[in-house]
C-alpha cells in the first residue's frame, strides 16, 4: 500500500469575496475528486480572499501509480486560468 499527499497553495488574482474564491477552489476540489479519484480539500487559508492551501491525497497499490495520479492532478490545478500557483509539496506516508 502506497499513501501520497499533494499540497498546493494557490493565489486566485479574481477573487474579490470569499463567495468568489470558493466557486474556484470548490470546481478544483470536485473536478480533481471525479476525474482521478483522489481525496481533495481546501486545507488552509480559509479566511483569505485570494490565497487558498489544496489538499490531495491518494492510496494506491504501487508507488508509480500514486505518482502518475498526483502528477495528473498538479497538472490539472496548475493548468487552471484563474489561478497562480505559490507551492507545491508532495509527501508520502511510510507503510510497514
Amino acid at each position: 500500500m502506497h499513501v501520497a499527499a499533494l499540497c498546493i497553495e494557490v493565489y486566485i488574482p479574481a477573487a474579490g469575496s470569499l463567495k468568489a474564491k470558493r466557486s474556484v477552489v470548490r470546481h478544483l476540489v470536485e473536478a480533481a475528486r471525479h476525474r482521478y479519484g483522489v481525496s481533495a480539500s481546501e486545507v488552509s487559508h480559509h479566511d483569505l480572499w485570494q490565497r487558498a492551501g489544496l489538499g490531495f491525497c491518494v492510496v494506491a497499490p504501487s508507488s508509480a501509480h500514486a505518482e502518475q495520479l498526483l502528477d495528473r492532478v498538479e497538472r490539472f490545478v496548475v493548468s487552471h486560468p484563474q489561478i497562480e500557483v505559490i507551492s507545491i509539496k508532495r509527501h508520502w506516508l511510510e507503510t510497514d
